[in-house]
């Protein structure tokens, strides 16, 4: 027996798959309400704000989901090799964007870049899904060793390095991009490491903001 709860779980699922696959903007109530297999009327009920508060909560959901992804992929309570483990996400990124057949694992970048410009409560709350994710990660990197900024700079390359790879890897159809971008990712990690070896947490930053113009360019030409 079908509950009032399963019903707005099965809207916010299809959702999500529907921005995951085709964007925001292409994906209508109707459509999303159909996909779920609802009424079209408990959209509005459960979303008085039609489509744009249902956008929030996907984005909002999705952003938590993959904030225990992270926070599984990189633990702070085990003695790790920082930049293996970061390599090592990026090869799992790579060979689930294959299994999904290059559509984006994640809708919250497609989200993001549709709305960017237009709709300002959506692009604060994928800025704060971000900034949760840089957070977590920075949490990694500290317990790694790399002290402030430094961990927060690394996280946030990291990030971008992956959110980067998602958009090139889709366009190409290719995991190439993704693992191209792991190799840079490592060696951003690796410079913030040596940063934090001498005590330069300034410099560990520059480092790694640096290192990722010439890891992409090395991968690129592989």
């Amino acid at each position: 027996m079908r509950t009032t709860g399963d019903t707005r779980a099965r809207i916010v699922t299809a959702a999500t798959e529907l921005f995951r696959r085709q964007g925001y903007a292409a994906s209508g109530m109707k459509q999303i309400v159909a996909a779920a297999d609802a009424p079209y009327g408990s959209a509005y009920h459960f979303f008085p704000g039609g489509k744009a508060q249902l956008g929030e909560e996907v984005i909002r959901t999705s952003g938590a989901a993959y904030l225990e992804l992270i926070a599984d992929l990189f633990p702070t309570s085990r003695a790790a090799d920082m930049a293996t483990v970061t390599g090592d996400a990026f090869t799992a990124a790579a060979q689930t964007l294959s299994e999904l057949d290059f559509t984006d694992p994640c809708p919250l970048a497609t989200v993001a870049l549709e709305v960017a410009g237009t709709h300002e409560p959506l692009r604060l709350a994928t800025a704060e899904v971000f900034a949760s994710w840089t957070d977590g990660l920075a949490a990694f990197y500290r317990a790694g060793g790399i002290a402030e900024p430094a961990a927060h700079e690394t996280a946030s390359s990291v990030i971008a390095l992956l959110e980067g790879a998602f958009m090139l890897g889709r366009a190409a159809r290719s995991t190439d991009p993704v693992l191209a971008a792991s190799r840079a990712a490592v060696a951003v990690v690796r410079a913030a490491q040596s940063g934090a070896g001498t005590g330069a947490d300034a410099g560990a930053g520059a480092g790694a903001r640096s290192v990722v113009g010439r890891g992409s360019q090395g991968g690129g030409d592989q």
